[in-house]
């Protein structure tokens, strides 16, 4: 080893100090360097794979031995400076964070065209062939194949469940399959946009059976942000031209049975680790083989086969495509907002559902040449101007 020991004007080999006889008598902790204390806790941080040097020791003040200040530093034998000990972490990469934007925005983008492609459709086939609970069991059915395939195939990674998964998949599931038939009954009977109207006071329910089922407490302003939102749906449901009982009672249903959905969401699925897309699949699974059974007693084989054959001699082959269409992109939809949970925050969430009603409603108000009355579209933007105000004030 060679290294250099400075102490003002004088220069010693570090060679020269281990082969010159001592006439002290030996210590112990070290043999040149008799003021360092040892700490026996801490362990070095630097490389010994090395030779290491002494490059300097340097007294300061006084030049008595027993007051000198000595400052030791090492490095290895093929560097020329000290290894210096304030090591910078490296900087969060701007590329990531540019890419982590980007996918978000491709999924709020994604989740708003399909869903828009979706209530085109749905209403399509709805209205050529009005039997919305066949219609809701051909959307989960097509979406569990879809995920099923994709599982054998592995495409998509297969979730890693239990009993337990399963059993507190149940409620939600139960509430999900409600919510789904009634959105589905109600757009068989008003139009896209007046079902979408209504749903945006789904908020108000969630404050409501929170507070009086749950004892939850809010803010005052987030009770306060609901009279915009109740009091827009009443206004757009006053001055509906199309106005339907059913269809006005079945949105409110599915408003009610979404917020069971997250409530048992939240409570009975901490701690289950499944991601966001295999999440939804199994819910979809689960929800199908509840709703078959009350499919097939409220509406039948023999009311499908007619009906099916009365809408076959009216609008052709295309009533098959439609159907198909509307139930790949009722998954394809769901999937993407769920998947886009994993990725963003609650209120993002929320401001972006909000987003996308008011793409919904335009354009199916649009596309169907949906008659609108001024005061209904102002009851309309105050509802969702509410839904915005709370999803601000619940944070």
């Amino acid at each position: 080893m060679i290294c250099s020991v400075k102490q003002y004007s004088t220069i010693t080999n570090g060679s020269d100090i281990f082969l010159r006889q001592s006439t002290r008598p030996p210590m112990q902790r070290s043999l040149f360097l008799p003021s360092l204390p040892v700490q026996k806790s801490q362990r070095s941080v630097i490389s010994v794979q090395k030779a290491l040097h002494v490059s300097a020791i340097e007294s300061f003040g006084s030049p008595k031995p027993r007051t000198s200040l000595i400052k030791c530093q090492a490095y290895e034998a093929d560097r020329s400076q000290p290894i210096e000990s304030n090591i910078e972490l490296p900087k969060p990469d701007t590329r990531s964070e540019a890419a982590k934007k980007l996918k978000i925005g491709v999924y709020f983008a994604m989740w708003w065209a399909l869903n828009v492609v979706f209530n085109i459709y749905n209403k399509k086939v709805l209205n050529a062939y009005p039997f919305p609970w066949l219609t809701s069991t051909l959307s989960l059915a097509c979406g569990s194949l879809i995920m099923l395939i994709s599982w054998a195939t592995r495409i998509a990674e297969a979730p890693k469940t239990d009993m337990d998964f399963w059993k507190a998949l149940f409620p939600v599931a139960v509430a999900h399959t409600i919510g789904h038939v009634a959105a589905t009954v109600s757009m068989s009977k008003v139009a896209v946009s007046f079902t979408h109207i209504i749903k945006s006071g789904e908020p108000a329910f969630s404050v409501l059976v929170s507070r009086f089922l749950l004892g939850e407490s809010f803010p005052t302003s987030v009770y306060l942000s609901l009279l915009p939102i109740i009091g827009g749906c009443g206004l757009a449901a006053l001055t509906e031209l199309n106005f339907n009982m059913i269809g006005f009672m079945g949105a409110m249903i599915s408003n009610l049975a979404f917020v069971f959905r997250n409530i048992f969401s939240k409570r009975g699925m901490k701690g289950k680790s499944v991601s966001g897309m295999n999440y939804y699949a199994c819910l979809s699974i689960l929800s199908l083989i509840i709703l078959t059974p009350f499919a097939i007693a409220v509406e039948g084989p023999a009311m499908w086969k007619a009906g099916f054959e009365t809408a076959i001699s009216q609008i052709g082959p295309n009533l098959i495509w439609w159907m198909a269409a509307q139930s790949v992109f009722y998954h394809l939809y769901n999937q993407v907002s769920y998947m886009s949970l994993d990725e963003i925050s609650p209120l993002t969430f929320s401001i972006g559902n909000t987003m996308k009603r008011i793409s919904v409603i335009v354009s199916s108000i649009i596309i169907f040449h949906t008659p609108v009355q001024p005061v209904n579209a102002l009851g309309a933007a105050i509802a969702i101007f509410g839904t915005f105000l709370y999803s601000q004030s619940k944070q």
